[in-house]
């Protein structure tokens, strides 16, 4: 396992896929991710959502168990806290939010696909700074009482709180066997469109700064390239489907008062 933890191959992965997180950013400007609200026939096969959301997010859970498992640091407390920090935001994707879902939504398996690859990718990225390749003395004991790591939690752990906050919010909106839209007015929804995605791109801002990598800050970069583009198509849709009723509200689109 050694062998792809290399100098040369882990910092060339990570330094690739900053790039591609630009990319990304501005081809998700001009294409929409087909799933949820913005879900469309075009993108070919598809499964349920709850199927989708399963297969998608546990490569991630699973990648960061081996990583951690097959590491001679396993033992080193600060990066198991770290990394048990990463596992609790997946299982919760993984198995917790897919089975609290509602309605017959789709997603198609080319989602699905591109989804488990970045996963798998980001775990690696993650894990693999975490229990292979930082400095044997980059995160002693000390580490869990440094400014970073305490500013850092304290942001991971609220943007999880509003992150499930919010898909509350989301899921209580319909009554049952109704499929019709409406706007989520409670929390965060009262600044942005999507409030759930902002309170992810906080929990990976904070995870960022708790583990003070270049890994977490590509991951956290990754988030607001994938999300924030989507944030602006749901909020496209929420114009045209509501008009003034929604435009009113003058929200932005994933970052309050900001964008």
């Amino acid at each position: 396992m050694e062998e792809i933890f290399k100098p040369t191959v882990f910092n060339s992965t990570v330094a690739a896929m900053a790039v591609l997180a630009v990319i990304v950013f501005a081809a998700l400007h001009k294409v929409e991710a087909a799933y949820g609200m913005t879900y469309s026939r075009k993108w070919g096969a598809a499964v349920s959502n709850r199927t989708g959301w399963v297969v998608m997010e546990a490569p991630a859970f699973f990648c960061m168990i081996l990583l951690w498992a097959c590491s001679d640091r396993s033992g080193c407390i600060p990066a198991a806290v770290m990394g048990a920090f990463f596992l609790i935001h997946y299982f919760q994707r993984t198995f917790i939010f897919p089975l609290l879902m509602r309605g017959k939504s789709m997603m198609p398996w080319a989602i699905v696909i591109m989804g488990m690859i970045f996963n798998t990718i980001n775990a690696y990225m993650i894990g693999g700074w975490l229990f292979h390749v930082a400095p044997p003395d980059y995160y002693g004991d000390h580490w869990l009482w440094s400014a970073p790591f305490i500013a850092g939690s304290l942001l991971f752990f609220s943007g999880m709180a509003v992150n499930i906050h919010s898909d509350h919010v989301i899921r209580n909106l319909r009554k049952p066997g109704d499929s019709r839209h409406y706007i989520p007015k409670k929390g965060m929804y009262r600044f942005v469109t999507a409030g759930n995605y902002f309170g992810e791109f906080m929990e990976w801002t904070g995870f960022a700064i708790l583990t003070w990598s270049v890994p977490g800050a590509v991951f956290a970069l990754w988030t607001f390239a994938n999300l924030a583009p989507r944030a602006r198509s749901l909020h496209k849709r929420y114009s045209q489907e509501f008009g003034k009723d929604f435009t009113s509200l003058n929200r932005r689109y994933i970052i309050p008062f900001i964008y």
